[in-house]
């Protein structure tokens, strides 16, 4: 197996160790195989390729870290056509929340995702993907 070096803050080496040790895994390097590999076939679902999708994306961020929120807003101009609506919340003294509903393809979607998560200094992405013509099928047969 081809050994890889990776730079990360070491809190966050410190989560995987604790992460590994917690749940079995025989060190971090198999706990970051299993991370890159989840992280590669999140959008290659293909039973959502020929779909119309709704997404919701939360991103969670450290409100001194002002350069987060400006590439976001950058972020939403670009993506003008996908992004729907955006929500900017302040949570508890420190932080900040954007919630991103999008509307397009699983390729647009993805790629809005991926640049959101390149982003640096973001504590946390998460986000759900909804097939909406499936949606508007089982509202139609209710």
């Amino acid at each position: 197996m081809t050994v890889v070096s990776v730079s990360m803050p070491e809190e966050l080496l410190n989560r995987i160790d604790e992460f590994a040790d917690d749940h079995g895994y025989t060190g971090r390097s198999e706990v970051v195989r299993e991370a890159s590999r989840n992280l590669l076939g999140e959008f290659q679902d293909r039973e959502l390729e020929d779909h119309e999708l709704m997404g919701v994306i939360t991103v969670l961020f450290d409100y001194e870290t002002t350069s987060v929120e400006e590439r976001m807003m950058r972020l939403r101009h670009e993506h003008e056509s996908l992004v729907t609506s955006n929500f900017h919340s302040h949570v508890g003294d420190r932080y900040c929340m954007e919630l991103f509903i999008l509307e397009g393809n699983l390729e647009g979607i993805s790629e809005f995702v991926g640049k959101v998560r390149a982003t640096g200094d973001i504590l946390t992405v998460d986000y759900s993907v909804i097939p909406v013509d499936d949606f508007a099928a089982t509202l139609s047969q209710s």
